[in-house]
C-alpha cells in the first residue's frame, strides 16, 4: 500500500466538515493568513469547486488553473500555484470544473490516493511550511482525498445539534481512512467552534458536552458571528487584512497561535476513541437539543467512505 511519506518537514492541514455552512471556509482562510502573518510559508489549496476560498483571497478563477489535471496525473501540482498577494501566502486556484473530478477521479486507478500522489512532490521540496486544504462540504471524492493525503484534520463545527450529527459522522469517517490503510497516520488536529454566541444555552450546553467527550481536541478560542467576518470575502481579503484591528481578526490569530502550540506529531486520545467520542456526544445532546428548539434545518449526509483498492 502506498502511504505519505512522513518525516517531511511541511505539514499538511485539512478543514473538513461535510456539513455545509460552518464557517469551514473561512477558517481555512483565516488561518492560513495567519500563519502566514507569523511568518510561515503557507500554501492554501482550494479544493471545493465552489471556489470561495480562492474568491475569499481575491484570487482571479481561471480555466484549467485547479487541481483537476494533476488529479488525473495529466500535469504536476505545481504548475497551478499561484502568488495570493499576501506575503508568505500561495493559494492553488478553484475552479467550478472542479466539479466533474468527482466523476473522472473515481475511474482512475488509486482514486482514493491520487490528491497524495500530485502533493508528495511540493512536501519533498520544504518549499512551505504548512499546506492548509479547504475541503468541500461533502464526503465525496475530493474530500477522500484531501483526508488521504494530509497529516491532520481540523474540523470548524457551530454550537448546534445537527453539527454535532456532522461531528460524529466526520469522527467515524477520518477512522475509517485509517483502517482503509489509506493514511494511517491521519490525526484529529483540532475541533474549533465558529459562528459562536455565547448568549444561548444551547451554544453553551453543545460547546460543554463536545469539550467533554474530546478533551483537549477543543480550540479554547471560539470564533464569533460578526459582520466584519461576513463583510471580508466580498472585498477579496482575510478578515486580518480587511479588519486587522477586529474582534474576530484577534480570534483567528489566537486559535492560529493554539495551532502552532501543538506537540507534533498529536498526543492525546486514541484514534479508534474519536468515533465512539462522536457517536457519545450527539447521544449526550439530544434530548435537551430538542427541548430547546435548537436544531436547524439540513440533517447531515452519511455517504458511504470509498475505500483504498
Amino acid at each position: 500500500m502506498w502511504a505519505i511519506r512522513r518525516g517531511m518537514s511541511t505539514r499538511s492541514i485539512a478543514l473538513a466538515n461535510q456539513k455545509g455552512g460552518v464557517g469551514k471556509t473561512t477558517t481555512a482562510v483565516s488561518v492560513a493568513a495567519c500563519l502566514a502573518e507569523r511568518g510561515k510559508r503557507v500554501l492554501l489549496l482550494d479544493l471545493d469547486p465552489q471556489a470561495n476560498a480562492t474568491s475569499a483571497l481575491g484570487v482571479e478563477k481561471l480555466s484549467g488553473g485547479s487541481v483537476y489535471k494533476a488529479l488525473l496525473g495529466g500535469e504536476q501540482l505545481a504548475e497551478s500555484i499561484r502568488p495570493s498577494g499576501h506575503e508568505n501566502l500561495d493559494v492553488i486556484p478553484s475552479e467550478v470544473d472542479l466539479a466533474v473530478a468527482e466523476v473522472d477521479v473515481a475511474r482512475a486507478e488509486n482514486y482514493l490516493q491520487r490528491l497524495q500522489f500530485a502533493l508528495t512532490p511540493i512536501q519533498g521540496t520544504d518549499k512551505y511550511e504548512f499546506i492548509v486544504v479547504d475541503c468541500p462540504p461533502s464526503l465525496g471524492i475530493l474530500t477522500m482525498n484531501a483526508l488521504a493525503a494530509v497529516d491532520s484534520v481540523v474540523v470548524p463545527m457551530q454550537a448546534e445539534y445537527f453539527a454535532l450529527e456532522g461531528l460524529a459522522v466526520i469522527t467515524r469517517v477520518l477512522q475509517q481512512i485509517r483502517d482503509s490503510g489509506s493514511n494511517p497516520g491521519l490525526e484529529l488536529q483540532g475541533i474549533v467552534l465558529t459562528m459562536y454566541d455565547g448568549r444561548t444555552n444551547l451554544a453553551q450546553q453543545v460547546a460543554a458536552e463536545v469539550r467533554k467527550h474530546f478533551p483537549g481536541r477543543v480550540y479554547k478560542t471560539v470564533i464569533p458571528r460578526t459582520v466584519r467576518l461576513a463583510e471580508a470575502p466580498s472585498f477579496g481579503k482575510p478578515i486580518t487584512t480587511y479588519d486587522s484591528h477586529s474582534y474576530a481578526a484577534q480570534c483567528y490569530r489566537s486559535l492560529t497561535d493554539e495551532l502552532l502550540a501543538q506537540p507534533w506529531p498529536l498526543t492525546g486520545a486514541a484514534a479508534a476513541e474519536e468515533a465512539a467520542a462522536g457517536a457519545a456526544v450527539v447521544n449526550a445532546t439530544m434530548p435537551a437539543a430538542g427541548a430547546a428548539g435548537g436544531t436547524s434545518p439540513g440533517a447531515v449526509e452519511t455517504t458511504p467512505v470509498p475505500t483504498a483498492s
